[in-house]
């Protein structure tokens, strides 16, 4: 299980932007491109390797005060994005 006070960054070969082509974020790497949907690209957007998860969900749920409790979905992404090896968790 995640702890909510583990800090995620981005891993040193990604690099995050918007890219206007794609009209979304993604995340690029030496061998090609992630498209994220818009969901990830603004929890992404929040991973500044300062930033809680408690502090991101916090922050989130400022951004989109309709949107439902968001803890598990964005619990949900951070452990498939380190799964997948774009976040490191300090």
């Amino acid at each position: 299980m995640l702890e909510k006070t583990a800090v995620p960054a981005l891993r040193n070969h990604f690099r995050f932007q918007w890219e206007p082509a794609q009209d979304c974020h993604v995340l690029l790497y030496p061998e090609g491109m992630i498209k994220l949907n818009g969901s990830a690209g603004e929890i992404m957007s929040c991973c500044d390797g300062e930033r809680t998860i408690d502090g991101i969900i916090d922050m989130l749920a400022a951004k989109f005060p309709e949107a439902p409790d968001l803890s598990a979905d964005i619990l949900d992404f951070f452990k498939v994005a380190h799964e997948q090896q774009w976040i490191d968790f300090s």
